[in-house]
């Protein structure tokens, strides 16, 4: 139970620190809805951004393995490192390489996962019944289920654009709920002090 006091009195703490900021959520919502917008006029060339932005991580990532590894040469999974980084680091060299083939690649497999998540949620739906909500994640499984047997019956038509229109929404939604939660903030700091909120 003090734990429980205790978790709730240092959550006010921080929700009462940021309101002062409810600006800079809302700025950085509408930078967000502003890219997103950039994005979506050309969805072929925001998927190769994504792409060459997941390839350069992987190589800078890979690299960072096998440096590590160096520094643990006389541990037992030295070779596993350096093995792990070596392949880390060419997988990503091969993707800023060939970013084209890599956004195919990329597309294929986030239909393979969209199948396989929806087919998941509906077992588990049906696993959780009578349970009260069993209906809405088998539903949910379903709808999951339809869109990768969807997106998967349109590649490779859909291969240089998929990224690009996934990284579209993801901005989209993320910059109105920034937006959405700096007007909460500037609402609550406004009951607070009686009178509006400064930027």
């Amino acid at each position: 139970m003090a734990d429980m006091l205790n978790m709730r009195a240092s959550l006010g703490r921080a929700i009462h620190a940021i309101t002062g900021k409810w600006g800079w959520f809302v700025a950085l919502g509408l930078g967000e809805l502003i890219l997103g917008g950039i994005a979506s006029a050309n969805l072929m060339a925001a998927s190769l951004a994504s792409v060459l932005v997941i390839g350069a991580s992987m190589a800078v990532a890979g690299i960072f393995q096998v440096m590590h590894a160096a520094s643990v040469r006389s541990l037992r999974g030295f070779l596993f490192w350096l093995f792990a980084g070596i392949v880390y680091a060419a997988a990503g060299a091969i993707i800023v390489y060939d970013p084209i083939l890599a956004s195919f690649t990329l597309s294929l497999v986030v239909c393979a996962f969209l199948v396989a998540a929806g087919v998941i949620r509906i077992s588990v739906g049906f696993h959780m019944r009578p349970a009260a909500g069993w209906g809405w994640i088998a539903a949910a499984g379903v709808l999951t289920l339809s869109v990768g047997i969807t997106l998967l019956a349109a590649w490779p038509a859909i291969g240089l654009s998929l990224l690009g229109a996934m990284l579209v929404v993801d901005l989209i939604f993320q910059g109105w709920g920034l937006i959405a939660f700096g007007l909460a903030l500037r609402t609550r700091a406004s009951r607070r002090s009686g009178q509006p909120a400064p930027v």
